[in-house]
């Protein structure tokens, strides 16, 4: 069946690259981490559009163990944040375990072997535990709009960016007004002859306090890294005090509504365009954006807001779902990506023969963001439930990657006493925690703001968003509890299988 590993990795992001660093530091070396692309980075080797960079400051968003003296900016560029993935792969020697091109196919349990089967694109591998950090932004998803197949010019994704293809002079329609979208508007608008912007919802954007690092703070950081932490600790803070309002207190969002209002009155004069650029819902609702540059590149004369989604395209004209008709050369997704319906959930088959997309039809239901019911030792890296609204991402992979390791620590405990063992998360235990997170779901502000998002699935729930602070949810990631999971074991000759699922390895209780 190909080489077997302990451990398969699948994806070489920050989730990737951060569980290969922790299995090296918890004295695992026996894994491969498998990547469809031929490099590593994820998230910030796909988006190269321009200008493309983080919306949390550069110091927050990295490893702990890992800090960067020597970050140029407060929010840095996606060409430095992928150099420092690159860095991290050679850093902490993890080379040898990267097998570039190699796109999972199919991963299928085998409930009598107790490990994943692989296939990839060059090649299969078993692993007795597989953790997927595929990340929910690296499938761009393009709405199916009747006609654009048919027209002439130009189509791509943000996250697919066609740099031979030249813009100057070209009438560009960019649809969407997303993350992406509002830092690719500035800065593309002087070489569009015109931009036009489809927007459906407006988003709240707020000032973006960017700056060059100075070189006596770098220099600072570098001779006494302690400054370095102190820094990070401060942006962590000021985030985990900002996430109590809207997680908990919606209703006390009116005075940073206030202050997003009086960021587009500054930039835009027009009362008509503000107005179609002001939103109707709560602030917090959806992500909120960071560009000082957005509304002055808006109000320019080049740059035409159509308040209305693309509804349809006819040759090289572009029709809104309001009626409004615009001609363009070069039509540019900002639509986002595959984030409520993991596309890698469609390729992993567990205990009982149904793939974790069918499992989660209804919508995603994780064991702590981690584990998923009916697939043994398998976890993802950004689970449902994950997701942040205000803060770095990086502080609640390494909650996860803490978890990860205490998993693999368990499982070892459990084969010292009995053998080849698996985790299996119980039914009940999924319930009970999603319950929970829904339960503290219901009174924030990304629930309750009137507003639609990516952050909600195709029936409404919330799968995306973690409901509390990164403290809390480091908290109940600490350890694994393995009351919550079912010990599966190998079939022996002399066991006794009845009643077992599949009737293959044997369930035993854990108390």
């Amino acid at each position: 069946m190909g080489q077997h590993v302990r451990v398969a990795v699948v994806g070489s992001g920050f989730g990737g690259l951060g569980a290969a660093v922790r299995l090296r530091r918890e004295g695992i070396t026996d894994f491969v981490v498998l990547e469809r692309a031929g490099s590593v980075g994820g998230t910030w080797r796909d988006n190269s559009y321009p200008g493309c960079a983080c919306d949390v400051p550069s110091h927050l968003y990295s490893f702990s163990f890992a800090p960067n003296p020597d970050w140029p900016r407060v929010f840095s560029g996606q060409r430095h944040i992928r150099a420092y993935l690159e860095r991290i792969a050679d850093a902490f020697g993890l080379r040898p375990h990267l097998r570039l091109h190699h796109e999972v196919r199919l991963m299928r349990w085998d409930n009598d072997a107790l490990h994943w089967e692989i296939e990839t694109s060059r090649g299969n591998f078993t692993a007795e535990v597989v953790v997927s950090a595929t990340g929910p932004l690296s499938d761009p998803r393009i709405p199916e709009v009747p006609g654009l197949a048919g027209f002439p010019g130009k189509v791509f994704h943000s996250a697919r960016w066609d740099h031979d293809y030249e813009l100057r002079g070209k009438r560009v329609a960019v649809i969407g007004t997303g993350a992406s979208a509002i830092q690719i508007v500035p800065a593309i608008q002087r070489e569009a002859a015109r931009l036009t912007l489809f927007q459906r919802t407006p988003p709240w954007v707020m000032p973006r306090a960017d700056r060059a690092i100075s070189t006596a703070e770098r220099r600072l950081h570098r001779a006494l890294p302690f400054t370095g932490t102190v820094r990070r600790k401060l942006l962590w803070g000021i985030r985990e005090l900002q996430v109590q309002a809207f997680t908990k207190r919606p209703n006390e969002l009116g005075l940073v509504e206030a202050l997003a209002k009086a960021n587009i009155a500054k930039a835009i004069k027009d009362p008509e365009l503000r107005a179609v650029l002001t939103p109707s819902y709560r602030i917090g609702c959806k992500r909120i954006l960071l560009s000082s540059s957005y509304y002055p590149a808006l109000a320019q004369p080049n740059v035409d807001v159509i308040a209305s989604g693309l509804a349809e395209v006819r040759g090289s004209t572009l029709v809104a779902a309001d009626g409004t008709e615009c001609e363009a050369d070069a039509v540019i997704f900002g639509t986002g990506f595959h984030v409520t319906d993991m596309p890698i959930a469609e390729r992993v088959v567990g205990a009982d023969g149904r793939t974790l997309a069918e499992t989660w039809r209804n919508g995603m239901e994780s064991l702590r963001g981690a584990t998923a019911a009916g697939f043994p030792n398998w976890m993802t890296i950004i689970g449902p439930n994950t997701g942040l609204g205000n803060s770095s991402m990086i502080l609640m992979i390494e909650a996860q990657l803490a978890y990860m390791a205490d998993y693999l620590r368990q499982l070892d405990g459990l084969g010292a006493v009995g053998g080849r063992a698996a985790l299996a998360a119980r039914p009940a235990a999924v319930r009970a925690w999603n319950h929970r997170v829904q339960e503290r779901m219901r009174r924030t502000v990304w629930n309750t703001g009137g507003c639609t998002s990516w952050y909600l699935d195709a029936n409404g729930r919330n799968t995306t968003i973690w409901p509390g602070t990164t403290t809390e949810f480091r908290r109940a990631t600490r350890r694994v509890d393995l009351s919550e999971y079912e010990v599966i074991r190998a079939a022996g000759p002399h066991t006794d299988v009845a009643g077992c699922a599949g009737g293959s390895g044997t369930r035993e209780a854990v108390r």
